[in-house]
């Protein structure tokens, strides 16, 4: 049974990984948009436990993705993470201001 929940795990968080491959550069999308359009609306948390899983050098944008008041929220603790998310959007051409808030108006990606 163990099995059969890893392998629905994985499934799950592959369809998380496919929609945030679709977030185009400049825009950014919400925990919450992102578990929506993955098919799991009310389960952003479900997103947050995927990026965090992702290792390091990924090709997954997850620096695209926001909380829903449009700030930044840590993928891991302790490795500046925040701050290589930060450096990631203003390269994007998306700025990020006082405590990691940006414009979710102007920078949302509408799918």
């Amino acid at each position: 049974m163990a099995h059969s929940d890893d392998e629905a795990q994985r499934s799950r968080w592959q369809r998380i990984y496919d929609v945030v491959r679709r977030i185009p550069p400049g825009r950014v999308a919400t925990y919450g948009q992102v578990a929506a359009l993955a098919g799991y609306p009310g389960h952003a948390r479900h997103v947050g436990y995927a990026l965090h899983a992702l290792p390091d050098g990924t090709a997954v944008p997850w620096h695209r993705v926001v909380n829903a008041q449009g700030r930044i929220s840590p993928r891991r603790s302790g490795r500046g993470w925040e701050i290589e998310q930060r450096m990631r959007l203003e390269q994007e051409g998306i700025p990020v201001g006082t405590g990691g808030r940006l414009s979710l108006q102007h920078y949302r990606w509408r799918a």
